[in-house]
Parts: C-alpha cells; structure tokens; sequence
C-alpha cells in the first residue's frame, strides 16, 4: 500500500465519506461560493482521494480557500459531501505537520458562557480523533 493509498484511507474514515459514490455531476463546485479562488475543485477533490492521489491535495491552496460551508454537501445528490473530505484532508495535513493542540485540561479556562454548546461538541468531534 502506498503512503498516498493510506492517507486516502485515513480521509475516507476522517470523513465517513465514500468518494467513488461520485458521478462528476459539478453541482458540488458549481455551488461552492469559494469557487473561483480554487486550484483544484471540489468535485475534483473527491476525484483525487478516489485515486489517491493525496500530496497534490496536500499542497494546493484550495485545501485551505475552502470555507467550510457545506453548500457542497448540500448540493450533492449522492451524499457524497465534498465539504467534509476536504476538512479530514486538512486535519491530515494539520498533523502530519505537528500541529499544537489543546489538552482536555486547557479548555475549560478558555470557555465563554455565551458560546453555543453545539459549537463545542463539533469542535470536540473535529480535533479528538
């Protein structure tokens, strides 16, 4: 296995997504409101963990012009929702470089009683696995 087939992997249980469930109908990236500031386009993403083809995914700027706002998982009729592969590849990314991250010690001290606690458990999903 190669070590792009196995970042591939990772995204694919990062996500829960299924890439190959894609039909390259570009509803996902004719949705996307970041759109235009991308190298590789949603749909496109999807094709590239598909193939596994990981690093090119890695150093493209769309990885980061994403704005997270699932219009795209909205929009796809097969649920294949681009949106969250792009956040597992990201989160890949983040790790493989050593990102600094908080401790379950940390987080109480920085809390804000006016912060919505769906924010929270999306936040506790996103960083814990």
């Amino acid at each position: 296995m190669s070590h792009g087939t196995n970042k591939a992997q990772q995204i694919k249980e990062i996500s829960g997504v299924n890439p190959l469930k894609c039909m390259k109908c570009g509803k996902c990236s004719a949705t996307c409101p970041a759109f235009n500031e991308m190298d590789i386009k949603p749909h496109q993403f999807v094709s590239y963990v598909a193939n596994g083809d990981i690093e090119a995914l890695a150093e493209s700027k769309s990885l980061w012009k994403c704005l997270s706002c699932f219009a795209c998982v909205e929009r796809c009729p097969r649920d294949v929702q681009p949106g969250r592969i792009i956040d597992a590849a990201r989160q890949i990314v983040v790790r493989q470089r050593g990102g600094n991250y908080l401790t379950a010690d940390e987080i109480p001290a920085l809390l804000d009683e006016e912060l919505p606690q769906q924010l929270l458990v999306s936040a506790y999903r996103r960083y814990k696995r």
